[in-house]
């Protein structure tokens, strides 16, 4: 798995246009205030993690171009590795453009990456496989889900119980405005 670390707020931009059918980056979902959300997506494309392509919606759009005309961003193969996605492409097909350390940056996901990668899945995840994969206990999970997850960054999180693997967690995509 190739890991890069992502910022909180790039992680969760990155992963919910993971959890999406289409992997659009649009609408975002986090509540980011300014142009902070321009200055995330020209960081993310940059590292290869989404691209530009032609826009079907007007209401995903990003930018205008002239032989294009509407253009929308989406999440590459590459970033489902990066958020370590297991039911995302394959890997031997994905060749990252930038490394970390070239970057002169910190080449681990942070446990927060983990936890995003992981509640983004469709099958969403466990407070004990959260546990599994990123060392913390119980209580630092639910407290990182309640005040990071929702409070600062907006993200709506459902739960339900598993018969199997107990209380499952998972980032929910929020609906377009259309849909609303």
């Amino acid at each position: 798995m190739t890991t890069m670390p992502l910022s909180d707020t790039q992680a969760i931009i990155l992963a919910a246009a993971c959890a999406r059918d289409d992997r659009l980056v649009f609408p975002v979902t986090a509540s980011i205030k300014g142009g902070a959300v321009g200055n995330v997506c020209k960081s993310l494309l940059r590292r290869a993690l989404i691209e530009e392509v032609a826009a079907t919606d007007y209401n995903t759009v990003w930018r205008h171009d002239d032989e294009l005309g509407p253009v929308t961003l989406r999440a590459t193969d590459h970033a489902f590795q990066v958020l370590g996605i297991a039911d995302g492409p394959d890997a031997e097909d994905i060749e990252p453009t930038t490394s970390a350390a070239a970057q002169g940056r910190r080449a681990t996901p942070t446990k927060q990456d983990i936890m995003i990668g992981l509640l983004s899945r469709p099958e969403g995840a466990s407070i004990a496989e959260i546990a599994e994969r990123s060392g913390w206990l119980g209580h630092s999970i639910r407290g990182l889900m309640s005040g990071t997850l929702r409070k600062k960054l907006g993200l709506t999180i459902s739960s339900a119980k598993d018969d199997t693997r107990g209380r499952v967690y998972k980032i929910e995509e929020a609906p377009s405005p259309v849909d609303a």
